[in-house]
């Protein structure tokens, strides 16, 4: 039987996920407090309900929840005929905050408005249950079908190094550097198309503003020596337990120069087979005042 436990940060989509495992076939049980997991896995068994692929959601509801919790993944795990997969998902803590802001709920670790310091120490508070964890996703920048994309990589997209996520993401210092980003790049020593009347309304999406970004030299020897550099680091980041990284480039604007860069720098990790997600932060925000 195929057994899949996802827990982590409270308001870091576990709902959407298991809708997204429902879709799949999966039965799925809400809120199951882990000691009551076991037994409901041996009731299936003795049934004739035909139940070969189960999902539990399960959060945290009570000081128990960590003994709880750990001590049935370690039971599955050693249990026969049981094939376990532990999904742990989280998000940065302003994004949690925001989206608690955004749907007027309180959050449930505290019980009260949901703030920075809670969602911090719920994550330290959940820290054994995610080393125990299989798989590891950052849902900060996913939106629903970004999501769901995702969770069909690490769900049947293999193993391994497959789990790793690249996140790349443009863009522009006029608005803010971004919080989140674990290494980043400043790309405005190349030519700026904005000052070619014909390409400023255009994006570094754009064959014609890309062609004019690549004609310098320089960007596609700093695409070349940035991508053997930051591959050559990945293997570091997995040994220590990390599933993502987070790399930025920025320009003035975010509209043309590190857009163009990421979306190439996106395309060589793509080639080495790895997961990559891309974000042009401030792309909209651009085309909106245009």
């Amino acid at each position: 039987m195929k057994v899949v436990i996802i827990t982590g940060m409270s308001g870091a989509g576990r709902s959407r996920a298991a809708d997204w495992f429902e879709d799949q076939g999966y039965y799925c049980v809400d809120n199951m407090p882990p000691a009551l997991i076991d037994s409901f896995l041996e009731m299936t068994s003795a049934g004739t309900g035909n139940i070969d692929k189960v999902v539990f959601v399960a959060d945290l509801r009570s000081r128990s929840f960590f003994d709880q919790l750990s001590n049935t993944i370690d039971d599955l795990r050693a249990r026969k005929g049981i094939q376990l997969t532990v999904l742990f998902m989280e998000a940065d803590p302003k994004e949690i905050v925001r989206r608690y802001n955004e749907v007027r709920r309180n959050h449930p670790v505290s019980g009260a408005e949901a703030s920075l310091e809670v969602i911090e120490q719920e994550g330290i508070r959940l820290k054994e249950i995610r080393d125990k964890a299989d798989l590891i996703l950052d849902t900060t920048n996913l939106k629903v079908a970004e999501l769901n994309s995702e969770l069909d990589k690490l769900v049947f997209g293999g193993s391994g190094s497959s789990n790793f996520a690249v996140n790349i993401s443009s863009f522009g210092f006029k608005y803010g550097i971004p919080a989140e980003a674990d290494i980043m790049f400043d790309v405005r020593f190349v030519p700026n198309p904005y000052w070619v009347p014909s390409l400023r309304k255009l994006t570094g999406n754009n064959k014609k503003v890309i062609e004019y970004i690549f004609r310098n030299e320089l960007a596609g020897r700093f695409v070349d020596s940035t991508h053997i550099l930051l591959r050559s680091i990945i293997p570091g980041y997995i040994n220590e337990g990390k599933y993502h990284i987070n790399i930025a480039f920025g320009c003035t604007g975010g509209h043309h120069r590190s857009v163009a860069i990421a979306n190439a720098m996106a395309e060589r990790f793509r080639r080495d087979g790895m997961r990559v997600r891309v974000n042009h932060r401030d792309l909209d925000l651009q085309n909106k005042k245009r």
